[in-house]
């Protein structure tokens, strides 16, 4: 009779091989063709779908049998070699490592593995004098630790017995339609084991809620958004698994005096009408002590003078931005009788200059 399909052939082991061999030899050949490792390689797809029906055949002893005896015709049904997740048993680490299917061929659940505690999130919000300098922060999180009456384990005795629902798998199958299908157990959540003597303390959970103080350090320059990696300050994994991390971001709160843009700072000085038309010299407050700058006569209200290097500090770099002052015009309230005639003699002056200079503006207003 006709072989068909040489799935020796396709495997690449000799009709004789070993079980493990042919697991082997799969093994490889799943690795080299899947799809998520040659994406839109119609010819490597075809290959994976090729040493997948050869193994669903080769892996299964009574298969394997019918097929040494009647060749293809021996293990084809109606539809063809049908799925049946049990052959790739053992696989998933495999493919759940290299590709994220952790429960693509039907594998055991997560419990049998220790799993990575979740991280978590903390706002924190600093004035601009600490981003500014840098600080070190003491905050205290809330997050679940191990049980220490249990050991994290969940149990008083500290066994845990298999799940009789899903006989330590984690996942149930069901027929649908022409596919089985798998689906995360519902008595064990997926863990694959149960607990028959709940420790008192965590309630069979394996963790219960706590707090830890930690000392943050929050580096120069740091600006809203920031985010800031504590690793391994997260929440407790279960089984022994690794904690997962603590991420900080920082928003820095708005600044009376001083407005910023990255490194850069900007602070509005209002001045009077005297200081602008005289000039005059700013003794400033920065947020590293004491800096003076002339105000030229007859600056422009808006001009913006630059101080070089008196901005923020450059995070991760070297430096720091620059100090923009910009002139704006203080107008005067509550006039004395004396300032009122100061004004109004300014304002004489002003006006008989104008008309005797015949300037563009005296020909447009009469006053």
């Amino acid at each position: 009779m006709s072989q068909g399909k040489d799935y020796y052939a396709i495997l690449g082991v000799p009709r004789d091989a070993h079980p493990e061999q042919i697991k082997s030899a799969y093994r490889k050949a799943a690795v080299r063709y899947h799809p998520d490792k040659n994406p839109g390689d119609k010819e490597a797809e075809d290959m994976f779908k090729r040493v997948s029906e050869a193994y669903a055949v080769l892996g299964d002893a009574e298969k394997r049998s019918r097929y040494d005896r009647y060749g293809e015709a021996g293990v084809e049904g109606a539809g063809g070699i049908p799925w049946d997740s049990a052959v790739f048993e053992g696989f998933e680490d495999l493919f759940g490592s290299l590709f994220g299917f952790g429960d693509l061929f039907g594998g055991r659940g997560r419990g049998r593995r220790p799993s990575r505690g979740s991280d978590l999130r903390l706002d924190l919000a600093v004035t601009l004098e600490e981003a500014f300098e840098g600080k070190e922060a003491k905050v205290e999180i809330p997050r679940m630790e191990a049980c220490s009456e249990c050991g994290g384990s969940g149990s008083r005795s500290g066994n845990r017995s298999v799940c009789s629902a899903c006989h330590g798998r984690g996942t149930v199958a069901f027929q649908q339609g022409f596919f089985t299908v798998s689906r995360t157990c519902p008595q064990c959540a997926g863990e694959g084991e149960t607990v028959r003597d709940p420790c008192a303390r965590c309630r069979g959970t394996g963790q219960v809620s706590g707090k830890k103080t930690l000392n943050i350090k929050i580096p120069p320059g740091v600006d809203s958004g920031a985010r800031l990696r504590v690793s391994g300050e997260g929440e407790a994994g279960s089984r022994g698994g690794a904690r997962g991390d603590l991420y900080i971001f920082i928003d820095v709160e708005p600044h009376p005096f001083f407005e910023r843009t990255s490194e850069h700072l900007l602070c509005r000085v209002p001045l009077s009408f005297p200081e602008i038309a005289l000039g005059t010299e700013l003794t400033l407050n920065t947020l590293d002590g004491e800096e003076h700058l002339k105000i030229p006569p007859s600056t422009e209200v808006g001009k913006r003078f630059r101080l070089a290097g008196r901005g923020m500090p450059r995070l991760g770099r070297s430096g720091r931005g620059d100090l923009f002052v910009e002139v704006n015009v203080a107008t005067p309230k509550n006039l004395t009788k004396e300032e009122k005639g100061l004004y109004k003699e300014l304002l004489r002056l002003q006006r008989d200059r104008e008309e005797k200079g015949g300037g563009f503006f005296s020909k447009l207003f009469s006053r």
